[in-house]
């Protein structure tokens, strides 16, 4: 047999085993090892003894979105809010007056002074329509011209607009808030998509990513555009999806389908259409809001903060009749639950679903599933359910989610290890552009667990470079029913992998990706050879 290429000179490991070689044909992984050296092929790739180990595979990430704030002024390392003013200020010399200047990435748990202003933006951007988008993507400060643009009296249930002492809004728009912005800003060029997903999946296999789980399109707060799915079709015909995705469909986009084809899209589209390169996953629903922000509903108080304990973005039953009807019509489903009151509100929302409709393998989803107690932990893994936690959040907003809980609490936050023991399936995932998305900065919180301040959030709750690795891998791939060919390296398996310059499986902080093989083809090499035949 003569095959499309032979990857070797490597210490190659496939998820279970190690081995030296990986043989290609038509995309897929057909020997390994030495029984792949052995072979007549194409050509020959000399990996240099680098440690190959499976595509990461992030279970919850912003494709689109991350490749549009690109282009957007980045205000993540701002320490003042000064600086996030001078930022502005910078782009206001740059862009025509009349237009948008759209900044990301701040938060006020980092930065002195707290959230800008509309007054701030004013001073600095007077002539100029102004957005920044919190780190957490789950509130918005716009200018007042802005503001003028927006009719405040018709806020959507589950948001909020906040107000000076004065009763004046200060700019800070709030969860479902933010969609009172839609009008200005919905939806998205479909090229603007197009190159934005194209710019994502560049920065992606340069950091080892073969596949990710797109949380969110066509509406609600993650969604950029109504025809967002034909986005990722588009960018697939032109040669620029570079990665393999799986589209998780808002739940506005979800409605009542004739001749009692129950709850979905129209045609009856619903979890697993689609191929090895685009598909669509599950319905996304979101519970409640941010940790950070101290919007996610909570049982109790946030520290330092009485009578506050977050809210839904919509009523209770709403969230369980909508888990029960898209339960009963086929899909996975993938709600964000971050407070502690939402994960047992969504826990009971799964449980009469399978009790009314039982059904099995449906690996429902909590995404983030962030404040979890100790009974919660024991109903999510007696319903085979999967939390999509991100360990890179410890280290980035960590200080600012054990700020908000306090010390009773904070053992509860971002689970990893607890997950495990219970018997669940743990993903891997960033939610880029929360946080930075690169899977060997996340696979090294999964196992420091430290913030930036350098304490130690849930020491109980760190895992083994192993364990990590395998949630990055097999775990992510289980959360979107593709472990049968991504997320290890058997035969049979897409040949999906990444090259690195140490072993992850021992030593994660000093590795650095050499290669990214996508189908069996390099898609990015960094000191890689390879020759003929």
């Amino acid at each position: 047999m003569r095959v499309d290429a032979v990857y070797e000179n490597a210490r190659v490991f496939t998820g279970s085993s190690w081995t030296s070689a990986v043989a290609v044909l038509h995309g897929r992984i057909v020997a390994l090892g030495e029984d792949a050296e052995s072979l007549s092929t194409a050509k020959r790739v000399d990996l240099g003894g680098a440690f190959v180990v499976p595509g990461f595979h992030d279970a919850h990430n912003h494709m689109a979105m991350f490749g549009m704030t690109l282009d957007e002024v980045p205000l993540g390392e701002c320490k003042h809010v000064d600086e996030v003013y001078a930022a502005i200020a910078g782009r206001a010399a740059e862009v025509p007056r009349g237009g948008w200047i759209v900044g990301s990435g701040y938060d006020q748990n980092r930065l002195i002074g707290g959230h800008p202003t509309r007054h701030g933006l004013d001073r600095v951007a007077p002539d100029h329509l102004v957005r920044l988008q919190h780190n957490s993507r789950h509130m918005v400060v716009v200018s007042s011209n802005v503001l003028d643009r927006l009719d405040l009296a018709k806020v959507p249930v589950g948001g909020d607009v906040v107000l000076d002492e004065d009763g004046s809004p200060t700019g800070l728009l709030r969860e479902q808030a933010q969609l009172l912005l839609r009008p200005l800003i919905y939806p998205t060029p479909l090229d603007t998509l197009v190159r934005a997903i194209d710019r994502a999946g560049e920065r992606y296999l340069a950091e080892g990513i073969t596949s990710v789980q797109e949380a969110g399109v066509g509406g609600g707060l993650a969604g950029q555009s109504p025809a967002e799915v034909l986005a990722y079709q588009l960018a697939r015909e032109r040669g620029v999806l570079r990665v393999r995705g799986t589209l998780m469909v808002s739940s506005a986009m979800l409605h009542e389908l004739p001749d009692g084809a129950g709850f979905g899209l129209d045609l009856g589209l619903r979890t697993g259409m689609g191929d090895e390169w685009l598909r669509i996953g599950p319905m996304k629903l979101f519970a409640d809001g941010s940790l950070i922000g101290r919007t996610a509903a909570m049982h109790e108080d946030y520290a330092n903060e009485p009578g506050n304990r977050g809210y839904f973005q919509q009523p209770e039953e709403e969230l369980a009749d909508t888990i029960l009807r898209a339960h009963t019509a086929g899909w996975q489903i993938a709600t964000h639950a971050i407070g502690d009151r939402a994960i047992s509100t969504i826990v009971d929302a799964y449980e009469a679903a399978l009790k009314a409709h039982p059904r099995a393998d449906h690996r429902h989803r909590i995404e983030h599933c962030a404040v979890v107690s100790p009974e919660e932990l024991a109903r999510i893994a007696a319903l085979a359910l999967v939390p999509v936690p991100q360990g890179r959040f410890i280290s980035e907003i960590g200080d600012g989610m054990a700020a908000a809980l306090g010390p009773a609490r904070e053992d509860w936050c971002y689970r990893q290890r607890s997950f495990v023991e219970a018997g669940c399936v743990l993903p891997g995932s960033s939610d880029r552009p929360v946080v930075n998305g690169a899977p060997l900065l996340g696979l090294v919180d999964m196992v420091q667990r430290r913030t930036s301040n350098g304490y130690l959030l849930g020491a109980a709750e760190r895992l083994t470079p192993m364990e990590a690795l395998r949630a990055y891998t097999y775990g992510s791939a289980y959360a979107a029913f593709r472990e049968h060919e991504v997320g290890t390296l058997d035969v049979g398996c897409l040949a999906d992998f990444v090259a690195l310059s140490a072993d992850p499986t021992t030593n994660v902080q000093d590795a650095s990706v050499l290669a990214t093989v996508v189908g069996g083809t390099l898609a990015y090499e960094r000191g890689m050879t390879d020759a003929g035949a």
